[in-house]
């Protein structure tokens, strides 16, 4: 059973930090290739952030420079480093994993909030 869990959101003010998780069971962890998703309350779910089995990794152009992708294999773990963070960042944040014909698989979200 396939099973990816976010965790790290929270409530930040406009500036702040914060880091994300993602925690991977039920798959070949090091093999996927992980996006990080947000969808903002009456918006369409957007990309973020993606890495691929081999490290290669790209954003989204509203995010460029401020958030930062990786992943640790032998934790079966990816992370999404946020600074700077803005009020449009608020959103649930999803992690996904694919693989070919494996996938697309979904967490269930973590909520950031970024207000004052």
């Amino acid at each position: 059973q396939v099973q990816l869990v976010e965790s790290g959101g929270g409530l930040v003010q406009p500036g702040g930090s914060l880091r994300l998780s993602c925690a991977a069971s039920g798959i070949l962890f090091s093999i996927y290739h992980m996006d990080w998703y947000r969808q903002a309350p009456g918006n369409q779910r957007e990309l973020v952030a993606s890495i691929t089995s081999g490290g290669s990794t790209d954003y989204a152009a509203s995010v460029k420079g401020r958030f930062t992708i990786s992943r640790d294999n032998a934790k079966n773990t990816m992370y999404l480093q946020m600074n700077s963070l803005k009020p449009e960042d608020t959103a649930v944040y999803y992690c996904c994993a694919r693989f070919q014909g494996w996938g697309p698989y979904w967490g269930q979200g973590t909520q950031v909030t970024v207000s004052s």
